[in-house]
């Protein structure tokens, strides 16, 4: 397959999010909209680095780590809507604009 293959996939992946993180009022749809747009900026950086150093292991150490980290921003972030949800009944993005207040 060829890199613009890729680079396709990622960039519906990040339109997906796109979408969904600027369309939905709910926490979790919105958390769901970032993951797909954070897929989609890895699966493009692993595809451009496969094609300018595919012998080299640097890459996929780093998509690796990338995915790593997403994977626990995306379990503190669901621990934090949680226990908004749990206190205070806190399930859209307007009410918990509120919370500055």
């Amino acid at each position: 397959m060829s890199l613009e293959v890729f680079l396709l996939l990622a960039a519906a992946l990040f339109s997906i999010g796109l979408f969904g993180a600027l369309s939905q009022q709910s926490i979790v749809m919105l958390m769901m909209g970032l993951e797909l747009m954070l897929g989609g900026v890895i699966v493009a950086a692993a595809a451009v680095w496969h094609y300018i150093a595919p012998a080299a292991a640097d890459g996929q150490v780093l998509v690796v780590l990338a995915v790593t980290v997403m994977a626990v921003e995306m379990a503190v972030g669901f621990a934090v809507v949680t226990a908004l949800f749990r206190s205070r009944e806190i399930d859209t993005t307007d009410t918990a604009a509120e919370l500055k207040e």
